[in-house]
């Protein structure tokens, strides 16, 4: 499990970048329209929120690939 860790970390800064970054070029570009979307999964069903139908596709697809990666990595640790 400690070899997790850094990968963790690894994403959660790539996160955060890639957030900075977006609200730099939304600054550059003088765009007033902000688009949201909110994804996640209970359970095995994944489900979304957003304004935007692109972005609803995108994070239900996001979260489903985030839970088929969750469940084979669950079998690759265990075995």
């Amino acid at each position: 499990m400690k070899e997790l860790i850094p990968f963790g970390i690894l994403i959660i800064s790539i996160g955060i970048i890639l957030t900075f970054i977006g609200a730099l070029s939304s600054i550059k570009s003088g765009e007033k329209s902000t688009k949201l979307a909110v994804g996640s999964f209970i359970g095995f069903i994944p489900f979304g929120f957003a304004n935007d139908k692109r972005m609803l596709y995108f994070v239900i697809g996001l979260s489903l690939f985030m839970f088929i990666f969750f469940i084979t990595s669950s079998f690759i640790i265990n075995e």
